[in-house]
């Protein structure tokens, strides 16, 4: 497999079915609102549906700061209700919300005090009970800890208990547990989410152990190969409808020389699963994945911006102001974002800046972003990358202006005839006849998790810097 089936910054995805149909989340970090619900009836095209964090209430505004907010979510279904646990970091205890319908309303959390770590499960035993399992961080129990509680209350029933601490590979996390015929599966994310990835898994005949490893751990892994998915992990299973059962997991597609670079964050891939001697057994190419377009035009027609727009830390209704159709007012706050989905992709916001300064943006944290500034008489292009900030040139430009920001493919260069990045990104002012004037085009590793760290992706989006702007058309086309 090595088309994700949700690409972009989509990590940790948690999966289940009702019925003919299957809801997928994934984690969102600092970007609001939090947690992207999709569906689908075949595991390969999925349409999303919304988000589950979306008030206040269940997401309180914070600064964004990078890597922060709602880490891994699992999506359950249970007794008629979709059940979503997750963390808000770094917010103590795990936060329970449910919905009848997974595109919302989802409702106000239940918080499970006392429980601090990260990557939250939810399981249900035959005698009705919901057993919370996650990665502890409390220093007298650290590991793969579980506990009984009363999901509507966020009530622990009894105290944690450890239930198993891996295979011996750094960083054993992103838990869950299944009853799979007379045993109790407990599938966990080792290695750390870098190149040392890995999915392993362990049973007992009871929730509580003791858990005997697989023979074969780790069911899945990439690391140590020159495979183009790397860093695969933290997986989640399905059953589905005919008995058989599949598998969702992270990856990334690095590119560029040794030790590679992957920009767009990490993505959601599919494989099958078969039960060979009671044990899970992946395989990776059952289900086919095309590469799919991704190409989009958003006029802002109407008041209701599309669930793809996000905001590190609030949602994008503080900010934005629908004014008429096709002009969506921002105020100077916080950039208004969407995700990079492919490898190779055009970006281009037609803006007024009549009334303010804007700034359009590729961006991994507001550390590492590569950008076109507009204020009415001039563009200008700038690189930060750090603490190292650079204007590389200033062109005049009108108070109304197309901007444009392509991710292209790199030549190869070079005594050895190499391709060293992992993409270009061109900055470009486009005339009326979108003839590109083009004002440079630069290395992306600057704007990989490898040189800015953490657990997100490119997003690519508008900024209003001061007074307001108006954003007239955003497209974004896959290559």
């Amino acid at each position: 497999m090595t088309v994700p089936i949700v690409p972009g910054f989509h990590p940790d995805p948690s999966i289940c079915r009702v019925g003919d149909t299957y809801y997928l989340a994934n984690s969102s970090f600092e970007y609001v609102p939090g947690v992207p619900i999709r569906r689908s009836t075949d595991l390969v095209s999925w349409e999303l549906a919304g988000h589950a964090l979306t008030r206040p209430s269940q997401l309180p505004p914070s600064e964004g700061a990078a890597n922060t907010g709602v880490f891994a979510p699992t999506l359950r279904h249970h007794d008629g209700r979709f059940h979503l646990v997750t963390t808000n970091v770094p917010r103590p205890g795990h936060l329970i919300v449910t919905a009848e319908d997974p595109a919302g309303p989802w409702s106000d959390p239940v918080v499970v005090a006392g429980t601090d770590g990260i990557d939250p499960d939810l399981c249900w035993d035959d005698a009705g009970v919901c057993h919370l399992t996650w990665t502890s961080f409390h220093p007298e129990r650290p590991g793969i800890t579980s506990a009984p509680i009363d999901p509507a209350t966020g009530a622990v029933l009894a105290e944690p208990r450890r239930l198993w601490t891996g295979t011996g590979l750094a960083a054993p996390e992103g838990p869950h547990l299944y009853r799979v015929g007379g045993w109790w599966y407990l599938l966990l994310a080792e290695g750390g989410t870098e190149r040392g990835h890995a999915v392993t898994v362990a049973r007992a005949r009871t929730p509580d152990g003791p858990y005997e490893p697989a023979p074969s751990n780790p069911v899945l892994t990439h690391r140590s190969t020159t495979h183009p998915v790397q860093n695969t992990g933290h997986a989640d299973l399905v059953e589905r409808p005919d008995g058989s059962w599949a598998m969702v997991y992270l990856g990334v597609r690095p590119r560029g020389k040794t030790p590679q670079f992957h920009v767009n964050g990490r993505e959601t891939f599919l494989a099958g699963v078969d039960w060979v001697d009671g044990w899970p057994v992946v395989v990776e190419d059952r289900f086919p994945v095309e590469p799919a377009d991704h190409s989009f035009t958003d006029g802002f027609a109407s008041p209701q911006l599309h669930p793809r727009w996000v905001a590190p830390g609030a949602g994008p209704e503080t900010f934005t102001r629908w004014a008429a159709p096709g002009e969506l007012v921002l105020t100077a706050a916080r950039p208004l974002l969407t995700r990079a989905l492919d490898e190779y992709w055009t970006a281009v916001a037609r803006l007024d800046v009549s009334r303010g300064t804007a700034a359009f943006v590729v961006r991994i944290d507001d550390r590492h972003w590569y950008g076109l500034t507009a204020d009415g008489e001039t563009v200008t292009a700038t690189l930060t990358i750090g603490p190292a900030r650079h204007v590389v040139t200033t062109v005049p430009a009108g108070p109304v202006v197309s901007l444009r920001i392509r991710a292209r493919r790199p030549a190869p260069s070079g005594p050895l005839h190499e391709v060293t990045e992992p993409d270009l990104v061109e900055l470009s002012v486009l005339g009326a006849d979108d003839r590109a004037q083009v004002l440079g085009a630069f290395d992306g590793r600057y704007l990989s998790t490898e040189v800015a760290a953490g657990f997100t992706g490119r997003m690519i989006g508008v900024e209003a810097l001061g007074g307001t702007v108006s954003l007239r058309e955003f497209r974004y086309a896959t290559g």
